[in-house]
């Protein structure tokens, strides 16, 4: 279980990477990711999860966290490339309704490109 985060030069954009399990052993380390990205406003936060095997109902609960932290800011949350299994928990609990969920690449290509991202 991993969480990673990369944050555009300008700090507009976090992307942040599930991989393994998305569960309470990750809560702190999810919570870091987006908490430490200095100047939150207008914050675009792209959580990748098609690394992520397992979610339980604490990871939705952290993703609501998130949204209401960047909705708080003037931002958004994106939910990136859902594995099957995944995107069943998110339509099981209407996420869909809650955050635009990409099935692709990231909604936005300068997130991956940008040369200024750091770690």
């Amino acid at each position: 279980m991993s969480v990673s985060q990369e944050v555009s030069k300008d700090g507009k954009k976090v992307h942040i990477n599930i991989s393994g399990r998305f569960d309470y052993k990750v809560s702190q380390e999810f919570r870091d990711s987006y908490r430490r990205v200095p100047g939150q406003d207008s914050v675009s936060y792209y959580v990748d999860l098609s690394d992520a095997v397992y979610m339980d109902s604490s990871a939705l609960g952290m993703l609501l966290l998130l949204r209401e932290h960047a909705k708080c800011r003037g931002g958004a949350v994106y939910i990136e490339r859902p594995s099957k299994q995944i995107d069943n928990i998110l339509k099981v609990a209407n996420f869909e309704q809650l955050f635009t969920i990409n099935y692709t690449c990231s909604a936005d290509p300068s997130v991956a490109e940008d040369a200024g991202m750091e770690h």
